[in-house]
């Protein structure tokens, strides 16, 4: 087993352990003190020695460096008509997550009444009603109804029918409702009948509800309060993906279950209403206060799952235009339409549609579309047919968004969402454990729209950079999930919630992209468009789309598999991790074998037994070699063994289409290395990134030596992609490397290795920045990576990058309407503190108090941190807890001076000081978090010992009846 690898952070055995047991003393202690405090009385040690421990019930927390939760917790309540506690029910459905398959919805005649009023002081709830008639097929006689609600109050339950057939004319009766009771824990509602429902007929259920919009909850219905044209204002939005349409009406909220809406919104008149479909019509009505209330209904949507339906209700203003005969229309705050905010996100929204209209041979249904920024939506998008929601931060340009990468993203994202039209909204996966079919299929096609519009972007690197590098750091085989799950796998609604993470929209893009790799795009895009056009305006599960790529295949003769396409895609969808694969250049033998982290040599690891099916698509001496397969845990591949000759080298996953990491024998990376010091130019970009990328990964969790990596970085002096170096220095110079007092010694060697070889590609960037930066506005990976290579110079102590910081931080300083930069904004603002004095930190501090939007704030007060004068940083922390003469909202302050060069050794002394005035502005879960940075400065043992007093007494004082317990704790 080879040495550590420096791409990650490393403490000893001990210090670990400590770390751990630190943060769990705290943790328990904390734990108990929440319900002690306040109770027990102060009294001496000498008289605490015989008490016995307290009981405590403890609460969920988050573990040590999880982030702190944000945004609002919607608060427990119980519907009326929720089964009292004491009220036995026998087992039954309601016990289950999926609805029984008695009843399938058809259409939904929905109203709903938020009381939203402009001109109020708006509290943290309002109220609506709501009337919804859901007209249903029977499937299975049945006494009994199951459909979904969550905090609603239902105020009127009726069943009529059965329905008429056709033009049939007759009285319809009515089925009477015995009972209407509540399952909370799978968020049903039950309704007893007083008689059976018939198979095959068809009825109609009448509810009326109400319930509470929280503010800026992002569940269900939901109100953002905002400012402007230098007012106040409200808006109400909605988000019902993936199980939050229950929370706003009672419905069958399963993705397969899809249904027509008629909606109705019923809103003060100063708003206007906008729902998945255009206006139908409006009226007014009076309400039994005497005011007055707009009526707006919709036209019918098209069959669609409730976790598409959409509504809003906003004083804002719009820019539109005609795509193909069909409007479009960015909505947004007044002040942002009038500034020209939107107008780039409305110019290349209409040409994505007509891209994948063309793309897909499968035009948009819908006769509009809506797009609409909030100021708040943590959800980033989301997709709903006819309404696109968004965070106005990913959609709209502000004038001095020009220099970043502001453009390319606001295009990923509209082409994400407009990518769901189709895979999502169109056709719909059975069930959320095949939400890759959407999420996946959506993520690999930004890509493409992105390459058609800008056919100068390097698609591979930007893959490579913004999906495939994030997730293979965090997949590995005993840990990470599936793509494809297993319905019976699922047991809770919240375990919905968790799949929308990296495995879905990163390997599920990754996976797709592959599949097109060793197939060809046009058999690709045949397959998708056999499958759209089947399962349109319907659902899908993995293995029909697996038939359609398989129709294609079956019918051509150019392509041959080793497999059927569902053997070979099942081999990645369905299991865990993913597979490292080995090339001894010596034999031409290739092995696979699962990627673990921190693996151990000689050691059985658990049951991960399976093998991939791998497509291999490699080059030789710089050219392009024929697709081969490992279908075998190894096999012999000769035309892979190379010559004794330098110029011959292979590399393996050509552009990196393959979701796997490449390692080589000592050989084989000597050739490479070799190849990189006499001709770098001579190995592709997207390979001299994927090179660095699988070698540092490979010596972290010790399948390569660190040797080995480090060799490849030997050449860098003429390394001039910016994009590479990202790559080197993500993996050489990391947070916890910067962090970790015990780094020191390695500082210096670190400092002479890269100064010399970073010097050119810094003076290249360097006088970018200094004569115009405008240069860069289009160069993507250069805005990516700037601010790792500044970050890196000035931490180096490189003059040059020291001396940049002071000018361009003084001449902002001068002319504060002169923007630094936003690629290098963060590190400017951080030496430029870093270098000055109490006077460049005042001048920060006052503006942080002009500033409004929050993230900037957030920058600021981290930039003001990296102060190197002590009484400055002790001045900061007692800000924070005074909140005077400044407030510094939710940012915790004594965290992020924790965590700073010079914060790290005053914080321990302030905590103790002040840590009754920490607990209260921040939450005595702060003081763990608080702990665990501290505790990271350990590097001997007068420091192991200065933490443990400091422990013992935050314990002490907090709660003396514990102290002599967590004496034993310790």
């Amino acid at each position: 087993m080879g040495p550590p690898s420096s791409s990650g952070f490393y403490v000893s055995r001990a210090v670990a352990l400590l770390l751990a047991g630190l943060a769990a003393a705290l943790l328990l202690a904390l734990l108990v003190l929440a319900a002690l405090y306040g109770r027990c009385a102060r009294l001496p040690p000498s008289e605490l020695r015989h008490r016995g421990r307290p009981d405590a019930a403890p609460s969920p927390t988050r573990s040590p460096g999880q982030p702190l939760a944000t945004g609002q917790t919607r608060p427990s309540r119980e519907p009326a008509g929720t089964a009292a506690p004491g009220t036995w029910r026998p087992p039954g459905p309601w016990d289950q997550l999926r609805l029984p398959p008695w009843l399938v919805p058809l259409h939904y005649e929905l109203e709903l009444w938020p009381r939203l009023r402009p001109n109020e002081s708006w509290a943290s709830t309002l109220t609506f009603t709501g009337r919804v008639n859901i007209t249903v097929r029977c499937t299975v006689a049945t006494a009994r109804l199951l459909l979904h609600s969550l905090f609603l109050d239902c105020e009127r339950a009726e069943v009529r029918g059965p329905l008429p057939s056709g033009a049939e004319d007759r009285t319809v009766g009515r089925v009477p409702v015995d009972d209407v009771w509540f399952a909370s824990d799978m968020q049903y509602m039950v309704l007893e009948l007083g008689g059976t429902l018939q198979p095959g007929s068809r009825y109609e259920l009448q509810l009326s509800f109400s319930s509470l919009v929280y503010q800026d909850l992002r569940e269900g219905l939901f109100f953002n309060v905002y400012t402007d044209q230098g007012e106040r204002r409200v808006l109400l939005a909605s988000q019902m993906e993936p199980t939050f349409a229950r929370s706003v009406f009672p419905c069958f909220d399963e993705p397969a279950l899809k249904a027509t809406f008629n909606i109705t919104i019923i809103h003060h008149p100063s708003y206007v209403a906008l729902s998945n479909m255009p206006k139908l019509g409006q009226s007014t009505k009076r309400d039994v206060n005497g005011s007055m209330w707009t009526i707006t209904t919709f036209s019918t949507t098209p069959p669609m799952p409730t976790y598409l339906v959409a509504f809003a209700i906003c004083d804002y203003d719009h820019v539109d235009r005609t795509e193909r005969g069909k409007q479009i229309r960015i909505w947004a705050r007044k002040d942002a339409i009038t500034n020209g905010n939107a107008d780039f996100a409305l110019n290349i929204t209409g040409p994505i549609f007509s891209f994948l209209e063309d793309l897909f041979n499968i035009s948009y249904p819908l006769p509009k579309t809506d797009i609409i920024a909030l100021p708040t939506f943590d959800n980033s998008a989301m997709e709903n047919w006819g309404l696109l929601i968004f965070d106005e931060s990913l959609l709209l340009m502000q004038p001095n968004d020009q220099v970043t990468d502001k453009k390319a993203v606001i295009s990923f994202i509209l082409s994400h969402e407009i990518g769901h039209q189709w895979f999502g909204n169109l056709v719909t996966m059975n069930w959320w454990n095949d939400i890759w079919l959407k999420e996946g299929f959506a993520s690999y096609f930004e890509f493409g729209v992105i390459n058609y519009f800008n056919p100068e972007f390097p698609r591979n690197e930007i893959f490579f950079s913004n999906i495939l590098h994030n997730v293979l750091s965090e997949d590995h085989a005993l840990v990470s999930r599936a793509v494809s799950l297993k319905v019976e796998n699922f047991t809770e609604t919240s375990e919905i919630n968790e799949l929308f993470d990296l495995f879905t929209y990163n390997k599920g893009a990754s996976l797709a992209r592959m599949l097109s790799s060793f197939l060809n795009e046009n058999l690709f895009i045949s397959a998708l468009k056999s499958y759209l056009k089947t399962f349109s305006y319907s659902n899908a599960e993995q293995d029909d789309l697996w038939r359609h790529f398989q129709m294609v295949i079956d019918d051509q003769n150019k392509i041959l598999l080793p497999a059927t396409v569902k053997s070979i895609m099942d081999s990645w969808t369905h299991q865990s991790g993913f597979p490292v694969i080995t090339l001894n250049v010596s034999t031409g033998v290739i092995k696979q074998e699962p990627f673990y982290l921190g693996k151990v040599k000689n050691e059985t690891l658990l049951t991960h037994n399976d093998t991939w099916i791998i497509p291999i698509l490699w080059i030789k001496n710089g050219t392009a070699q024929s697709l081969v397969w490992l279908d075998k845990s190894s096999k012999i591949f000769p035309e892979m063994k190379v010559s004794a000759s330098d110029h011959d080298w292979v590399i393996l996953n050509l552009n990196v289409t393959g979701y796997y990491r490449v390692n080589y024998d000592q050989l084989g990376w000597k050739k490479l290395n070799q190849q990189l010091e006499k001709d770098p130019k001579g190995i592709p970009v997207i390979h001299r990134l994927q090179l660095i990328d699988d070698a540092f990964s490979l010596s972290k969790n010790n399948y390569i030596e660190i040797e080995t990596a480090l060799d490849l970085t030997k050449y860098l002096a003429e390394e001039d992609e910016i994009i590479v170096w990202y790559a080197v220095l993500v993996n050489l110079v990391t947070k916890d490397l910067v962090f970790d007092v015990n780094s020191y010694d390695m500082y210096p060697l670190l400092k002479k290795y890269l100064l010399k070889r970073l010097i050119s590609i810094w003076n290249m960037y360097s006088t970018v920045i200094r004569e115009n930066m405008a240069t860069l506005q289009d160069d993507y990976l250069a805005l990516v990576a700037l601010e790792k290579l500044f970050e890196t110079a000035c931490w180096l102590g490189l003059e040059d990058c020291l001396q940049l910081s002071r000018e361009l931080f003084k001449n902002w300083a001068n002319h504060p309407e002169n923007e630094i930069p936003s690629p290098i904004k963060s590190v400017i603002l951080c030496y430029g503190i870093a270098l000055g004095s109490d006077e460049e930190w005042d001048f920060l501090l006052n503006m942080y108090a002009n500033k409004t939007k929050e993230e900037e704030r957030i920058q600021l007060a981290y930039a003001m941190s990296c102060s190197k004068n002590p009484w400055i940083l002790n001045r900061y922390m007692e800000y924070a807890i005074t909140a005077s003469p400044f407030t510094f909202n939710e940012t915790n302050i004594i965290e992020v001076v924790a965590a700073s060069e010079v914060g790290r050794y005053i914080a321990k002394d302030f905590l103790v000081n002040n840590w009754q005035a920490v607990s209260k502005r921040y939450g005595t879960q702060s003081l763990v978090t608080l702990m665990y940075i501290i505790g990271r400065t350990i590097s001997t043992d007068l420091q192991i010992t200065e933490v443990l007093e400091t422990l013992y007494l935050l314990i002490w004082v907090t709660s003396p009846c514990l102290s002599l317990d967590v004496q034993v704790i310790l």
